[in-house]
């Protein structure tokens, strides 16, 4: 049995959640991990001085539970997907199981839900400056990071990240990786 975990990363509202969706539905024996289902209770979120929520650190986050998650899938990844009620859809010698993390600080640590809306100057004043932060910091932890041009379209950059994540598991399972 072989493993890939593939990490999405970026700003909030980058679109890191229809990427990892529309790569799940593409790739079998996959799944998806999303920071975002390990926010913390709103009430214990912090505030900064302006008065914003601080929901882009990690602080705001159980990472703990999301690491556990994680760690589950890594320890049987079959046992893990039908957890899930997924099904593994390879024979048995050639799976490659496939793990898509995503979330906004995933690199920092190893789509919110936008109800109330974002109030006026909260982008500006707090979500840009804290992405540049997180950015900074996990270009200076992780190797071998992807950037992807958001203003190109949704399926050229799906296409793009499909066919690199597929050769990668072509090479897991050895075999010829002309695509």
């Amino acid at each position: 049995m072989r493993t890939l975990v593939v990490g999405i990363g970026g700003m909030t509202n980058g679109g890191k959640s229809t990427m990892s969706s529309s790569l799940h539905l593409r790739i079998p024996n996959s799944c998806i991990i999303a920071q975002d289902a390990f926010f913390k209770d709103d009430s214990v979120i912090a505030l900064d001085s302006n008065g914003f929520k601080q929901y882009d650190v990690l602080d705001a986050l159980h990472m703990d539970r999301m690491m556990s998650k994680i760690e589950s899938w890594r320890k049987d990844p079959d046992s893990f997907l039908a957890s899930q009620s997924l099904k593994t859809q390879c024979s048995v010698g050639e799976e490659v199981f496939v793990l898509i993390v995503e979330g906004f600080l995933i690199f920092n640590y190893g789509s919110r839900v936008y109800t109330p809306p974002d109030l006026p100057g909260y982008f500006d004043g707090y979500v840009w400056p804290m992405y540049l932060k997180n950015r900074q910091e996990m270009e200076d932890m992780v190797l071998d990071i992807v950037f992807l041009d958001g203003l190109e379209s949704k399926e050229g950059l799906l296409d793009y990240v499909y066919r690199d994540v597929t050769m990668e598991i072509q090479r897991l399972m050895g075999k010829d990786l002309a695509v």
